[in-house]
């Protein structure tokens, strides 16, 4: 934080503000950057008192959530660096201006009036050279790249999916970097959909709609995240289709990130998702071992570690999970390297490997587990997967079921089809086929339901 302390800053919210950045830095190992940059450095500390220190979110989903996945731990380690038992309060700041402290640009819609620098900062480890490119991301780092280079001419929308933590937000601060190193003064935004959701409910109540409209629609570039939160909003769909509509119309450059592919929305409206995918369509997967590898030498480079190829294979094989699971295994190599005063080897690596995550059993899911997940993805009830309604939508979500219990169980085609209700074996013998032949020609339901198999077991 570069933030200067004024003459009037008091000594105890100076000792709290101090506290509060080595809290930070502490966690920055320790928890996935999207939390970090989304969630916990957007917290102000405001004052502290003999027993209490009160901290400001900037809206009610990063108050809940924050309090719900990490009031403890911040609790416990400000209190660590005040020297003192401290109970940490969250509350709302004050919203006197307009639209949420990540807006970047100054309000421009119709009438065009002179941009501001933007205020939005991507953070500046997450550029180009610092994503590891493989053949599992390839695609979607080339639209990045090119939606960089010349904002609005090609792949507008861009539209990035894939699951938690292959990198989908590096790419968009990785956009934004590229663009701001050109021109520091480029209109652009970057919002997650839950806070431009949370903004634009607070517009309506605050009769400030107009302001809100002329922030989000005065930019060149508009970068929005985890779009699948506003999946059943119908306002906040709304809002967002106009959006769109304005922004594509006089050719600003649309990017937007989701969990899944536009066809996979269920509750999304159809008109959006259509929009969605008239541009470019491309996901970022776990990596196979070697981009693996590649990703754990990037970052070793980056932190100014020795790291030989050797050692950086055996986490690569050995830890499984996505991105921020390898930098965790990176992170523990490196403190355990630290601690005995000794070089970062293969031997040590191996040692890390056998302590932390040697023991790590991998248990298949049930079938009641796979048909939980079939069943939430396609928004069809379990009894309709298992039953013998032909329409159409019921029956993709059944063969889907089927394509995973088999590959998932290994389960004979009889025992398999006493699961589906007591089915012919052949039935499940045509509906394993059917799917597998059309993942090998449509990429998106590969990658759909390489998702929803890979969730099914739990991360090491």
């Amino acid at each position: 934080m570069t933030d200067q302390y004024s003459f009037e800053d008091r000594e105890d919210f100076v000792q709290l503000k101090s506290a509060w950045e080595r809290v930070l830095t502490r966690l920055e190992g320790q928890v996935p950057e999207t939390v970090m940059l989304r969630f916990l450095q957007p917290l102000v500390p405001h004052s502290l008192e003999t027993d209490a220190a009160k901290v400001l979110a900037p809206g009610r989903f990063v108050l809940e959530w924050v309090k719900d996945k990490y009031a403890e731990k911040l609790q416990s380690m400000l209190a660590e660096e005040l020297g003192r038992a401290t109970k940490l309060e969250f509350h709302l700041q004050a919203r006197e201006k307009p639209v949420a402290t990540i807006q970047t640009h100054s309000v421009a819609s119709i009438a065009p009036v002179a941009s501001e620098p933007s205020r939005f900062r991507p953070n500046p480890r997450l550029t180009f050279d610092n994503f590891v490119v493989g053949q599992s991301n390839r695609l979607a780092m080339a639209g990045a790249k090119a939606v960089a280079a010349a904002p609005g001419t090609r792949y507008n929308p861009l539209f990035i999916y894939g699951p938690s933590g292959p990198g989908k937000t590096h790419l968009l601060h990785a956009i934004a970097n590229e663009i701001l190193a050109n021109d520091p003064n480029f209109p652009l935004t970057y919002v997650p959909a839950p806070q431009f959701a949370e903004d634009f409910v607070q517009a309506l109540k605050n009769n400030r709609i107009d302001r809100f409209r002329r922030a989000q629609r005065g930019v060149s570039v508009w970068l929005i995240d985890d779009i699948q939160f506003i999946a059943g909003k119908d306002k906040t769909q709304e809002e967002i289709f106009h959006t769109f509509n304005y922004l594509h119309g006089i050719g600003k450059q649309i990017v937007i990130c989701s969990d899944r592919p536009p066809r996979d929305l269920l509750l999304m409206e159809e008109r959006l998702r259509s929009r969605f995918e008239s541009g470019l369509v491309a996901d970022v997967q776990t990596p196979d071992t070697e981009t693996r590898c590649a990703i754990i030498l990037k970052r070793a480079e980056n932190d100014g570690l020795n790291l030989s190829h050797d050692t950086a294979m055996v986490l690569a094989e050995a830890v499984t999970g996505n991105v921020r699971n390898l930098e965790g295994a990176l992170t523990k190599l490196a403190a355990q390297a630290s601690m005995e005063n000794r070089p970062i080897d293969l031997e040590l690596a191996q040692l890390i490997v056998e302590r932390y995550y040697a023991n790590q059993i991998t248990v298949k899911p049930t079938f009641d587990q796979i048909l939980g997940s079939v069943s939430r993805h396609f928004q069809v009830e379990r009894d309709e997967i298992t039953g013998t309604s032909r329409k159409a939508p019921i029956a993709h979500a059944r063969h889907v079921a089927v394509y995973m219990t088999r590959e998932i169980l290994g389960d004979s085609w009889k025992h398999i089809g006493a699961l589906f209700g007591n089915k012919d074996h052949t039935s499940m013998m045509h509906g394993y086929k059917k799917i597998r032949e059309m993942m090998n020609r449509d990429r998106e339901l590969n990658s759909s339901i390489k998702m929803l198999m890979r969730d099914l077991y739990p991360e090491g």
